[in-house]
């Protein structure tokens, strides 16, 4: 008979009976007995009433009834804690049993009981069990310490049992070193101080991949995702870890394959990029993958989720293997469209002709959703390979042949691509789509449809006719869809004056008087001023050549691309974001690639990301190009790429005083395009002066800066390589700069615009650089910030997009603004308000981190908090240890309470955090980090 007939029994006193079965003397009743609680509580009853009675059955030899009063005391241990105690003798006990079933199943049970009374007296049973002579009994008692140190990480460390895990990776048993690797990193996740708890080294590296070919699969997993968390010490190390992981391709479970990619991944980075052994691992990499495609629909999406964050990274490996992204007529939605994304990465000319007759045939399908990507997938193969182009536009053409609403709309969205792509070679195409203008209703389609209308006007006879039907409904239109009529109305007045004077108008009024968009407002009065103030200047700004849209938009960036490589076979690695960005409460160090091995990057700063980033985009990576969506498309969205125009000619040989306007209008909107700037570098008032020699001066603030790292190199900007950092001085944020010019030729015409982004930077004037800028000379600029610009929330929080125009070029990247110079020096609060908050403040809201190794007492780092705009509110010993209440204030608004515990003699500080923000926390631990190092 099953035990389904526990869980039918519902009836009143069963408490009572229950209670006297559980204190029979037959032990068959009393098991009975203990099985019908155990339902009870498994279907949500409370049985907590019988926990006495039910402690008492411990006593016994039965392993099954052992095993049940263990589970009913983890369930109701913390309700009842008192009682908890009356069982800790018998698990002292069993943890000295004979049978090492007994001996583990009371260390796990133990563990698993999250009672503070109960935890001190774990520690001696798990003592002896960490050196247990049964490996059972061992690899239990290493998890237990994991579980331990959530509860009490403190005790973990006071007690020794990091060192004794750290003796498990040495153990003779393969389990009992996967299980040891599995506790320490569980704990290093969970570490508030964000620094690897025990430091691996060769000689445990060599134990790890020892025990590696023993180890159930979930070992190995665990060992694997370890070594990705380990840095060998020179290419050497790393080739021969590499070699001794390959083979754990070939495992039957995929969650293996996955995580011996992640090493490969990492450890060839170190590599040198052109040597044998790099090019012989990229062949061994491509049959694993492609055998994770031949599992279940579920396995297969989270393997091409991955294999497209290593195409981004390697095209190289998967470039023959084409065939087996091609979708099946079975798969679900998700892998069609997740194989289609990886096809386009991997189009070449090679393989083009294959991938388009794939591609029309799914243009095809009944799927909508499926058919949309793939009709704009045939416009990508036309971007990225330009001997298809033509045979791409035919196929597109044919499509919108077929009248397919849905279709037509995303052929014509991907046709206005290949246009700016090619330009002057397909138009002849232009009326065809101009036949299908009634049948567009979706607001990208409409916006394309518009855009071709102007920006070929002089070709369309009716070009007016056309724009003036849309601007009918114009106030009903998508946003996106007006501000492209309005623009596409002004090219065609530029074109031809004088029969669309009265549609101009109209759209003008309809822009600036009617509407409630700001900007669309904006848009229509730039053009007013520029049309009625200057017309060839408007011609200029307005018909301006565009650029090109060179290759694929919707790359990962590449810090990011590093930071997910580093998180294949996690979620992470399924959702492309940082686990940073799902994880609630998450803190600690972001992951990166180490630097590539020969670019320069690894040797100024090997440590930083946006370092890393940047030598990864040295290498042979494709560029990120952005689209009209993403985030650095916001930052330029003005015509970055048109010439600047100044009425007062720049000075050789000086520093530039004029602020560049990247529009070049200034002298158009009345702007400081106007004025002589001669004298914005006024000398210091006379008083002044005197006040600074008689030592009146206002004092300067020595606040922490972190050193300069490099944001650009010379290979990716052309030879403008820019080293930086970010400071505070006197209440201004800087941004410092050190601009080589490493090219052949003189560099002038320096300009600079940061995106939108969290805490709203942006320039206070413009970039001064010398000018020009001779080759290799170098030249020191500090460039004042405020934070008055627009706000985007970024991912990581303090990321900042930058871009540099010179006469050379436009160059991007990315840097990190470090937290500390956000520190106000308005945020000392009242005692009684910060008491306030602080209890205000729920507790879901206070966060821990540990500062290691700090040198100095309770004063001095209320001194050097202080000098960083980090005020002591409030300072008491409490049993011989120092409390230190400060707060620190934003240049958002927002409040940060700190509490910090200083014991003399001991270098960590436990810091507590409180904000009703919580995203800055990791942040505002750096900085203490930082400053107090």
């Amino acid at each position: 008979m099953t035990d389904s007939k526990y869980f039918t029994t519902t009836k009143k006193g069963e408490i009572f009976e229950l209670k006297s079965e559980l204190n029979s003397d037959k032990k068959e009743k009393k098991r009975e007995a203990v099985k019908k609680v155990i339902a009870s509580m498994t279907v949500g009853k409370d049985v907590s009433a019988l926990f006495p009675d039910v402690v008492n059955c411990m006593q016994t030899d039965n392993l099954e009834l052992k095993k049940l009063v263990y589970l009913y005391l983890m369930n109701y241990a913390k309700s009842q804690p008192d009682m908890a105690i009356m069982a800790v003798n018998t698990f002292v006990k069993d943890c000295e049993d004979a049978n090492p079933l007994i001996r583990a199943l009371a260390v796990r049970t133990m563990g698993c009981i999250r009672v503070d009374k109960i935890t001190e007296y774990l520690c001696e049973p798990l003592r002896k069990c960490l050196k247990d002579e049964d490996p059972y009994v061992r690899k239990t008692a290493a998890v237990c310490v994991a579980k331990l140190y959530d509860i009490n990480a403190q005790l973990v460390e006071d007690q020794g049992f990091l060192d004794q895990l750290k003796d498990l990776l040495s153990d003779s048993n393969p389990m009992v070193v996967a299980n040891a690797v599995a506790a320490l990193s569980e704990m290093n996740e969970a570490s508030v101080s964000g620094s690897p708890l025990i430091e691996m080294n060769a000689q445990t590296i060599n134990k790890l991949l020892t025990a590696l070919n023993e180890c159930t699969e979930w070992g190995q997993v665990f060992i694997l995702d370890s070594l990705a968390n380990y840095s060998p010490k020179d290419e050497r190390e790393a080739q021969s870890i590499c070699e001794r992981i390959t083979p754990r391709l070939a495992h039957a479970n995929a969650a293996v394959v996955l995580s011996a990619v992640k090493v490969l991944m990492k450890f060839m980075e170190m590599l040198p990029a052109d040597s044998d052994f790099v090019s012989t691992l990229t062949k061994k990499l491509a049959p694993p993958l492609v055998t994770l495609l031949s599992s279940e629909p579920e396995v297969q999406y989270v393997a091409l989720r991955n294999i497209n964050l290593i195409v981004q990274k390697r095209p190289d490996i998967l470039k023959h293997e084409m065939k087996v992204f091609f979708v099946k007529y079975n798969d679900p939605i998700y892998v069609k469209l997740e194989k289609l994304d990886i096809m386009i990465r991997l189009a070449s000319q090679a393989n083009i002709a294959q991938v388009l007759s794939e591609l029309k045939e799914y243009a095809t399908e009944v799927d909508v959703d499926f058919v949309r990507k793939a009709v704009r997938a045939i416009g990508r193969c036309a971007i990225k390979v330009e001997q298809s182009a033509e045979r791409c536009v035919s196929t597109l053409l044919d499509l919108i042949h077929t009248k397919v609403n849905y279709v037509v709309q995303e052929a014509i969205v991907v046709i206005k691509d290949i246009f700016r792509k090619y330009p002057n070679k397909y138009e002849s195409i232009i009326s065809t789509l101009c036949e299908n203008l009634d049948t567009l209703d979706e607001p990208e389609a409409r916006a394309s449809m518009i855009w071709i209308i102007g920006e070929y006007a002089e070709r369309i006879d009716n070009a007016d006719e056309l724009l003036e039907s849309f601007l009918e409904g114009f106030h009903d239109e998508n946003t996106q869809v007006q501000l492209q009529l309005l623009t596409a109305i002004v090219k065609l007045f530029l074109k031809r004056p004088t029969d669309t004077q009265e549609l101009v108008q109209q759209v003008l009024s309809l822009a600036t008087q009617d509407s409630d968009n700001p900007d669309l407002r904006d848009r229509g009065f730039i053009y007013w001023r520029l049309l009625s103030t200057d017309p060839a200047a408007a011609k200029e700004v307005v018909l301006a050549e565009k650029p090109l849209i060179s290759e694929e938009t919707d790359l990962l960036e590449p810090t990011l691309l590093d930071e997910l490589i580093c998180h294949i076979s996690s979620l992470a690695s399924v959702y492309h974001k940082p686990p940073t960005a799902f994880v609630e409460g998450r803190a600690g160090l972001r992951k990166s690639l180490p630097a590539r091995t020969g670019s320069q990057e690894g040797m100024h700063d090997a440590g930083n990301t946006a370092g890393a980033g940047s030598a990864m985009a040295g290498g042979n990576q494709p560029q990120v190009i952005p689209s009209q969506d993403s985030l650095i498309g916001d930052l330029l969205s003005m015509d970055i790429g048109a010439p600047t125009i100044s009425s007062v000619p720049p000075a050789t040989n000086q520093v530039s005083q004029q602020p560049v306007d990247l529009l070049g209008l200034d002298s158009l909107l009345g702007g400081v395009g106007d004025t002589n700037l001669t004298n914005t570098n006024v000398s210091q008032s006379t008083t002044g002066l005197l006040g600074d020699i008689f030592g009146l001066g206002t004092p300067q603030l020595t606040m922490y800066s972190s050193p300069k790292t490099l944001w650009l190199s010379a290979e990716r900007a052309k030879g403008c390589e820019i080293y930086g950092t970010f400071s505070r001085k006197n209440g201004q944020i800087y941004m410092d700069m050190t601009i080589t010019n490493k090219a052949m030729q003189p560099m002038t015409g320096f300009a600079i615009q940061l995106n939108k982004n969290s805490f709203g930077v942006t320039p206070a004037r413009a970039l001064q650089v010398l000018n020009p800028l001779p080759p290799g000379m170098s030249h020191e600029t500090s460039l004042p910030l405020n934070t008055t610009g627009a706000i985007q929330r970024m991912e990581p929080l303090t990321n900042l997009q930058v871009a540099v125009k010179n006469n050379i070029d436009v160059f991007y990247f990315a840097c990190i603004i470090p937290m500390n110079v956000f520190f106000t020096d308005d945020g000392q609060m009242d005692k009684r308000v910060f008491l306030a908050t602080w209890k205000d403040i729920p507790a879901q809201n206070e966060v821990q981190y540990t500062l290691t190794n700090i040198q100095g007492n309770a004063d001095m780092v209320v001194q050097k908090m202080q000098q960083n705009n980090i005020f002591t509110i409030a300072k008491r010993n409490v049993e011989g240890q120092d409390m230190l209440y400060q707060s620190v204030k934003l240049t958002n608004g927002i409040w940060v309470l700190i509490e910090l515990k200083i014991q003399p003699g001991n270098p960590n500080i436990t810091l507590s955090l409180k904000s009703r923000a919580l995203d800055i926390a990791a942040g505002i631990f750096q900085a203490y980090d930082a400053i107090l190092h």
